[in-house]
């Protein structure tokens, strides 16, 4: 997917919209670039040519974290979960019950449920 392909008439978005989706599809671009040099690290049984891949993907690493700071200033809902998780500790899955003060539960750990919310009570 290219950064200039939408899935709406391009007349229709507003600059912010086009300039988050850039950033969005660079992310995944950058995303996909460290997999694919970790793989070939990973992979490669030279030491000399697996150094040198694995500094491609650490630079690659940082330009997808340069690429989520972008986003994070500018939505208002990337700033919020990233504060809420990144540099969180135990499970991630406690942090989200933890944020939305659900009481911990196999479905609340296991981050399962319909979202219809509760049934007790009603007949």
């Amino acid at each position: 997917m290219s950064s200039e392909s939408y899935h709406e008439p391009l007349e229709l978005l507003s600059e912010a919209t086009r300039n988050l989706h850039r950033a969005i599809v660079s992310l995944c671009e950058e995303l996909q670039a460290v997999d694919w040099y970790h793989q070939r690290a990973e992979a490669s049984s030279d030491d000399e040519l697996r150094a040198v891949i694995t500094h491609n993907e650490n630079e690659e690493i940082e330009h997808a974290m340069m690429n989520l700071e972008w986003i994070r200033r500018h939505s208002s809902v990337f700033d919020a979960n990233i504060k809420k998780y990144l540099g969180s500790t135990g499970s991630i899955i406690a942090v989200e019950s933890a944020a939305r003060g659900e009481a911990s539960g196999a479905s609340a750990s296991l981050g399962v449920g319909l979202g219809i919310g509760s049934l007790r009570g009603s007949k």
